[in-house]
């Protein structure tokens, strides 16, 4: 069984000739169409065919992405080898001088007034009108174009890197466990073990790991949110939060109703903590470390070869194309399964455009969960298959909506495991389900609110180590409530997980609770017209990349800025709560 990943569709090495080629011919094309935009964008005469040329040209330039792809691919398997890493280097030097035609674009359609005439006379400018009125929009927040390319420039040396200290940090962290040494993914995966001594030690053993790491983790995530802050001053937004929403195709009214709508359940949501401690035998509340702890009599493991056939019966119940999408995968080597030194831990799916591919990462151990995780990745690659036919331009869809795709495939597995389960079966199979999604509301609401105040903080001046520590704390305790014991809670969430880390995609945790809420929906649509709905679900996907939320909701029959709507997705899961407090 292939265990890695076969990334010779890109590449078959950094040295072959046609990497370094088009290493060579990357940095001669960046030079071309700079150098096009900087001739042609000094005026907005013909300014209609001018956007078409532009069109084309960033269309056909987005063949080498397969670079970036395959550089970021290797090092998440190995992110300690050096000369990839030098390469890596070069590749951001050369996308950053990249960046400077999309600076003289957007500045070129400030200029224009009559935007929405020009795009209403040619085909191929109203095929792209969504993108071109959303660059016209950030328009409004460009610095001057010297400003912003020092700013690219500086970000090289600046978050960049405080990104790249903490991954290595993480990758590469040794942690002691009962006379062993284990990579941060294999403990964290004792988690889910039937033992509760093991979880419990696990748990010690990995609070004890990150005082290794949690300083120059401050100061890299201190650095990070540092220069978000300044950059958003720079640029007019009134906070990150208004940044990311905007750059999310995501409306406050949206954000502000699914919230609304989380805050006013979340005790019901809670009852299930407070079930699953009774389950354990905990007096009152649940500890951290048996947050994961399977429920039930059995404790269901799969091998890698059992996962794959699971995930494709059942994919394959739901739509052919998707259990083809699945097979494909498998049979093709897309997916790195196991854990291994200098691999970075969780789970991710990279769509490879220009090849109509993906590849998917994992740290696969034979839990339940692990075969969600996979199920999820897959959805993720089904979502890129739906837009193979789209431009490169149109292909790009915000954060929240990605996560609508792999939640739903995650959905599929669990009501296909429940219909063949038997009693002792589904509880731990409703266990799983539960806490998953669950998960993507409470928890994902605890790093939300997380992140949200050291923005607040961190404005003010440098966020230490203690008061890290503190904020986490103090969002767990708000999130979980009565269900989470207050002694025994995880100060150190802030470190092992990456979305803290990414200067360019700031409060990734609400886009998780989004697309689980907004998959529940499409699911129950699904149940109810499931012919009509399939057909209608492939166009919704591919059309995410040149449409707001709000757009994409509608064209499913969603009204995504109703506050009724996300109440009835969590009233679905608020059922399945108390089918679990039966047990």
């Amino acid at each position: 069984m292939q265990e890695n990943w076969n990334l010779d569709n890109l590449y078959e090495s950094h040295k072959s000739e046609n990497f370094l080629n088009d290493m060579k011919n990357f940095s001669l094309k960046v030079s071309e169409i700079n150098s096009w935009c900087l001739e042609n964008f000094k005026n907005i005469d013909n300014a209609k065919e001018k956007l078409e040329e532009y069109i084309n040209k960033v269309n056909n330039m987005s063949i080498f992405s397969n670079l970036s792809s395959y550089i970021s691919l290797m090092l998440s398997t190995d992110t300690t080898n050096t000369e990839l890493l030098n390469i890596s280097s070069k590749l951001e030097n050369i996308n950053t001088d990249y960046q400077k035609q999309s600076i003289e674009f957007i500045s070129f359609l400030k200029k224009i007034s009559n935007l929405d005439d020009i795009i209403s006379s040619s085909n191929v400018l109203k095929k792209h009108a969504f993108i071109l009125k959303e660059n016209k929009e950030e328009s409004n927040y460009l610095l001057s174009k010297e400003e912003e390319n020092t700013i690219s420039k500086m970000s090289l040396n600046g978050s960049n890197m405080w990104t790249k200290q903490w991954s290595q940090l993480t990758s590469t962290l040794e942690v002691n466990y009962k006379d062993k040494i284990l990579t941060l993914p294999e403990v964290r995966n004792l988690a889910y073990d039937e033992n509760k001594k093991v979880r419990k030690e696990a748990y010690y053993a990995e609070l004890d790991s990150y005082e290794k790491i949690a300083l120059p983790s401050t100061f890299s995530l201190n650095g990070i949110k540092g220069e978000v802050i300044e950059i958003c001053k720079m640029k007019g937004y009134n906070s990150p939060l208004e940044m990311t929403l905007k750059r999310s195709r995501l409306d406050k009214e949206v954000f502000d109703a699914m919230f609304c709508a989380i805050d006013e359940t979340l005790p019901k949501l809670q009852e299930y903590f407070i079930k699953k401690a009774q389950l354990l035998g905990h007096k009152n509340s649940l500890p951290f470390y048996d947050l994961f702890a399977p429920i039930g009599k059995i404790n269901i493991r799969f091998s890698y070869d059992d996962a794959k056939e699971f995930v494709f019966n059942n994919f394959s119940k739901f739509s052919e194309k998707l259990g083809n999408f699945a097979k494909t995968a498998f049979d093709n080597n897309w997916i790195d399964v196991y854990s291994k030194k200098g691999k970075v831990g969780g789970a991710f799916c990279h769509g490879l455009q220009n090849i109509k591919q993906s590849r998917i990462l994992m740290n696969f151990s034979g839990s339940l969960n692990d075969v969600l995780t996979l199920a999820h990745e897959l959805g993720h690659g089904y979502h890129n298959v739906c837009l193979y036919d789209e431009t490169y331009l149109n292909s790009n869809y915000s954060m929240p909506i990605a996560e609508t795709a792999s939640t739903l495939c995650e959905t599929i597995i669990i009501n296909s495991a429940l219909e063949n389960a038997s009693k002792e079966e589904q509880i731990n199979i409703l266990e799983n389900d539960l806490s998953g999604t669950i998960q993507c509301i409470v928890d994902i609401y605890s790093r939300f609110l997380f992140e949200d105040e050291v923005f607040k903080r961190r404005k003010e001046g440098l966020v230490s180590k203690e008061e890290l520590c503190t904020i986490m704390e103090d969002s767990q305790k708000k999130a979980y409530g009565n269900g989470l014991n207050p002694h025994y809670l995880h100060k150190y969430m802030w470190i092992c997980k990456p979305h803290y880390y990414y200067a360019d995609t700031n409060y990734y945790n609400f886009p998780y609770a989004y697309g689980t809420l907004f998959s529940k929906g499409l699911f129950s649509i699904y149940l109810k017209d499931k012919e009509n709905f399939l057909k209608n679900y492939d166009e919704m996907l591919s059309i995410t990349g040149k449409n707001s939320l709000y757009e994409v909701g509608k064209f499913i029959g969603v009204d995504v800025k109703s506050k009724e709507f996300w109440i009835s997705s969590l009233n679905l899961i608020i059922d399945d709560i108390k089918k679990y407090c039966e047990f």
